[in-house]
């Protein structure tokens, strides 16, 4: 297990430290949570995830790629 030292706004830790202590769980717990729920993973569960999504899928790589920029562009949007 890593670690990392991080910089937050003194609001912010605080916020932080007492959801923490509400929900019984790390700090680091819900960091990590926050970040599995923002998309950041392996590169190889990246790997992993297109290569099942290429054996299910009818569509050349231009359109794939074309709808992969098409649905991030409409995640950021949100």
């Amino acid at each position: 297990m890593s670690r990392l030292t991080i910089t937050l706004d003194d609001d912010l830790h605080q916020a932080l430290k007492e959801t923490a202590a509400r929900q019984g769980r790390s700090i680091g717990k819900i960091i990590e949570e926050g970040l599995i729920l923002r998309g950041i993973k392996p590169l190889e569960s990246a790997k992993k995830r297109v290569a099942q999504a290429r054996q299910h899928a009818d569509m050349n790589d231009a359109e794939a790629l074309a709808l992969a920029i098409s649905e991030t562009r409409n995640e950021r949007q949100q």
